[in-house]
């Protein structure tokens, strides 16, 4: 017969204590104390306390115990009816139901374990439920069944993570970068649409004459003998090579350095990550502390690098140097808030990398084999005489270390045979094979196969251009970072050539922020269809969706000097009397040049010749009626790019 249970809120100083208890009190210096009391105060009080019609606990001495310590006053209790003789006999028997639980049982704890000793019905159907809403609560990935019971990790910061690893997997990344076609062919479309043709500066100070001091300075200063201490890199060098290192190693180091030859008294140096000191402890600063090279404040910021010292040869020399940080770019990717230091951009990928390279080397030796044609003389009677002892021995053949050659005839010893073990697959399964391992190590980089493969047998012109589109918008966050590095070398040689006297600012140091003002102009991209593009450059034109300034930049041009030069084509070709109108701007020479008559015309509406006043002239260039240059103007009107 079912016992009657049911569920009562009672105080816990009207709880009795069992006299037959065979578990010892605890105190808060146990160990299972402390674990009861963290598991309720994270999860709270899930497993009710068993009690008896008159309040002697049944199970959950301990957890009582606990809880009154944790101030708790009123809780929730199982009360069952039960005589005292059977109530000292239930402990025994609940026991084995919560060491079932204990010892694996995977959908019971020990209160169902009672609940199906007191009634079987309803424990059946508890842990049925129980079940099902494992079921549907529960995240697969989360699980240790059969697909996931080699898996298991630990949740660790990302600093403790990398650390062991990192070496690692930047020395088989830079092993891949010196082996692999497949691994270059990755770093390579980085660079192509990362960094690409360069950047050129376009200084914003709102003095024009101050503009192109700057641009001009800049521009000398990127030559390789002004912005290098080695002298060999140019600027632009410098920044295709930390990105090509941000993707093998994880990240660079470039150090401002203030010297005095060259044409400012400052320029970069380089710092593989190698070079930061892993067993450097102690800090220059009290409070700070001193993590794989980096010194760092109670925040985590980097206050300073402890950089070691090596020869060219790569002997390191005895004591690091501190560099302190405001000195020092650290280019890497930051994934997590824990992560102090960098990993290979490339460590997703690395392992599928090697598999492929492996394979074609396997795929490779069998395609050369399956290429040489062979002859294998096979002798059936010995080389020795037969029935005479005394006659003398033939020559045998020793195969050790034997390879196959194109053309190549060998005889075989007596008795011996060649066997082939010939794997089956086709050369086509192997194309599918690396084909899909390109689209995987793509995909683990953010980037399409056709950027990888190069291969466009398979793509129109719509996907293509969507990879494009998706494809720029990962390159555009290496581009972001690149371009703040950009911009903190800039200010720093603003400064630099301020102070070296080079441009005249009064208020430079009260007003610093209005002559860093720049922007950067990439280099132009290649159209995959010139006719769709030009069209689609013209219609977003026409509808306000794009500037001639914004069009401008996207082709690597300063806006202002396209206009000038379109003016000086069309002024010269006038000269000429060649009508280029209609190529540039689609419009008669009628529209588009003014003559005499129209100038006076319009000169008399305006009433100017006879007042004497300074006429409004609307066009920037004599000769150029204001209509289609006027409409270029005004689209840029204030435009940002």
């Amino acid at each position: 017969m079912d016992q009657k249970l049911k569920t009562e809120r009672r105080k816990l100083a009207d709880l009795k204590a069992a006299e037959y208890n065979p578990r010892k009190a605890l105190t808060p210096d146990d160990a299972e104390y402390q674990k009861i009391k963290r598991s309720i105060e994270e999860f709270g009080y899930v497993d009710p306390i068993i009690i008896n019609e008159d309040g002697t606990i049944i199970g959950g001495h301990q957890r009582s115990t606990v809880l009154m310590d944790l101030g708790y006053e009123e809780v929730d209790v199982v009360v069952v009816d039960l005589d005292k003789q059977r109530e000292k006999g239930q402990p025994v028997y609940w026991m084995t139901p919560m060491l079932r639980c204990l010892m694996g049982g995977r959908h019971m704890n020990w209160l169902d374990g009672i609940i199906g000793f007191i009634s079987p019905e309803r424990g059946a159907r508890r842990a049925a439920w129980r079940q099902s809403l494992e079921e549907i609560r529960n995240y697969d990935a989360g699980s240790y069944d059969r697909g996931n019971a080699n898996w298991r990790v630990v949740n660790q910061s990302a600093e403790f993570t990398d650390r062991y690893s990192r070496d690692n997997v930047r020395a088989r990344a830079r092993d891949l970068e010196r082996n692999s076609d497949m691994m270059n062919s990755v770093i390579g479309a980085y660079k192509r649409n990362v960094i690409g043709g360069g950047y050129t500066l376009q200084a914003k100070t709102g003095n024009d004459t101050l503009n192109e001091t700057i641009e001009a300075a800049w521009k000398k200063w990127c030559k390789k003998q002004n912005c290098d201490v080695t002298g060999v890199q140019s600027f632009m060098q410098i920044m295709r090579m930390c990105e090509k290192r941000k993707k093998v190693d994880g990240g660079i180091l470039i150090v401002k350095r203030y010297t005095r030859d060259g044409f400012l008294p400052f320029k970069l140096q380089t710092f593989e990550v190698d070079e930061l000191d892993n067993s450097q402890m102690l800090p220059k600063r009290k409070g700070n502390k001193v993590v794989g090279g980096i010194e760092m404040n109670e925040y985590n910021k980097p206050m300073g690098y402890w950089i070691r010292r090596y020869t060219v040869d790569g002997v390191a020399l005895s004591n690091p140097i501190y560099v302190d940080a405001k000195d020092v770019i650290f280019l890497y990717t930051k994934h997590r808030p824990s992560q102090v230091r960098e990993i290979s951009d490339m460590s997703p990928t690395i392992t599928r990398i090697r598999d492929a390279n492996e394979f074609m080397v396997a795929v490779s030796v069998k395609e050369r084999i399956a290429a040489c044609l062979s002859v294998f003389i096979k002798k059936v009677l010995p080389t020795q005489g037969i029935g005479r002892t005394n006659m003398s021995v033939g020559p045998q053949q020793d195969y050790t270390g034997k390879t196959i050659a194109p053309g190549m005839i060998k005889e075989l010893n007596a008795g011996d045979e060649i066997q082939v073990v010939n794997p089956t697959g086709q050369a086509t399964d192997a194309a599918s094979y690396i084909k899909l391992q390109q689209r995987l190590v793509g995909a683990g980089q953010g980037i399409s196969y056709e950027a990888t493969s190069r291969d466009m047998s398979e793509s129109n012109y719509s996907s293509t251009r969507q990879g494009i589109i998706e494809d720029d918008m990962t390159y555009a966050e290496e581009r972001d970072m690149l371009i703040e590095v950009m911009d903190e070398i800039y200010e720093t040689f603003v400064i630099s050539l301020w102070l070296a006297g080079l441009i005249e600012a009064k208020d430079f140091w009260d007003d610093k922020d209005k002559y860093f003002e720049h922007s950067w102009i990439t280099a132009p991209k290649k159209w995959i269809d010139p006719q769709k593009e030009a069209n689609a450059n013209k219609i977003a034109l026409n509808t306000g969706q794009k500037t001639f300034k914004q069009i401008a930049a996207e082709q690597g041009r300063d806006w202002k000097e396209q206009i000038d030069e379109m003016v000086e084509v069309l002024e010269y070709a006038k000269e000429k009397g060649i009508d280029l109108g209609g190529v540039i701007f689609d419009q008669t020479a009628a529209e588009l040049y003014e003559d005499e008559e129209d100038k006076k015309t319009e000169l008399a509406d305006q009433g100017t010749g006879e007042t004497g006043e300074e006429p409004r002239n609307h066009d920037h260039e004599p000769g150029i009626r204001g209509k289609a240059y006027q409409r270029e103007c005004d689209r840029t009107e204030g435009a940002v790019i």
